[in-house]
């Protein structure tokens, strides 16, 4: 008997040991993880591009020559020039101001909906995962149902419900970037809720909420953070799309893809109109995704060499 408890006893420290040594093994990923990332010559200049865009959003106010409405009727529709950059629209507002000023709103339509889209996504993935049963089935039913129509239709389905505008877009987007989060995290959390560390800190008695919180979501922080930043690219594009079809943010305020709507009568008398919001709508696109691909190579770097 006593050597049957001594077993007991020594099987019961080893799990503990287990369970407390387990979140060591993660100590120094996040510098190694950033001196890769600053390896990467691509990823760094695409990051110093992203953090000039939103600087110069954010720095709007004071390095924009004019007011993003203030009409000029003398310099209306004139092409680009030393007073005017990128020239001016049919009603004399100059279209770098407007740009610059736009850029608030279509960044902060892409951050404020990826992150929606992360908090509800990672919560239900972790959610049908870890539960299972019925809870699991109704959510995968709930995804797939939402996954049957495209990001931009789904979109679209939500400003038809809701009224148009800025409000309305950040939700929409918001909405149809979840699947792709639960999808992921419910995968992740699969995987990992039977592992042996896992196994040990529910032996030793730990909740539920503090197995998530310390073993499961570390262990998919890497997708989360990727994924984050793919969503943020990609809901630049629906928010812009969504814009210049008139069910998002609304005339006058500068945002770009309603000026691209608004320009596309003039396109070819004024081409400056389209041509600066174009433009810096896929330099915004493609930093954000470049700098989403350097992300995933510096937390996961067998991906790249795949």
């Amino acid at each position: 008997m006593s050597t049957s408890l001594a077993t007991r006893t020594g099987s019961t420290a080893g799990v503990v040991s287990v369970a407390r040594r387990r979140p060591r093994a993660h100590h120094g990923w996040l510098a190694t993880s950033v001196h890769r990332y600053w390896r990467n010559r691509v990823g760094v200049v695409a990051l110093v591009v992203l953090l000039v865009i939103v600087g110069a959003s954010v720095a709007a106010p004071l390095i924009a020559p004019y007011e993003p409405l203030e009409m000029q009727p003398s310099a209306a529709m004139s092409g680009p020039s030393p007073a005017h950059w990128l020239g001016t629209d049919r009603f004399g507002r100059d279209t770098f101001s407007r740009v610059l000023f736009g850029g608030q709103l279509t960044l902060q339509v892409a951050f404020v909906s990826a992150l929606f889209s992360a908090v509800i996504g990672v919560s239900l993935g972790i959610l049908a995962g870890y539960r299972g049963g019925q809870v699991d089935e109704v959510i995968s039913r709930l995804i797939d149902v939402l996954s049957a129509f495209p990001g931009i239709m789904l979109a679209l389905a939500v400003v038809a419900v809701l009224q148009p505008g800025f409000k309305s877009i950040m939700l929409a987007v918001g909405i149809s970037g979840i699947p792709y989060f639960v999808r992921v995290t419910r995968a992740t959390t699969l995987s990992v809720k039977n592992e042996a560390y896992v196994e040990a800190a529910r032996v030793c008695g730990a909740s539920g909420f503090r197995i998530v919180v310390l073993h499961i979501l570390p262990n998919m922080a890497a997708s989360i953070v990727v994924l984050l930043t793919l969503s943020a690219a990609n809901a630049v594009l629906t928010g812009a799309s969504l814009s210049f079809l008139g069910l998002g943010v609304q005339p006058p305020a500068p945002e770009w893809g309603a000026m691209m709507n608004a320009g596309r009568d003039f396109l070819r008398q004024a081409p400056w109109l389209i041509n600066g919001p174009g433009f810096a709508l896929m330099v915004t696109v493609l930093a954000i995704s470049t700098v989403g691909d350097a992300v995933r190579d510096a937390l996961d770097p067998r991906l790249s060499e795949a």
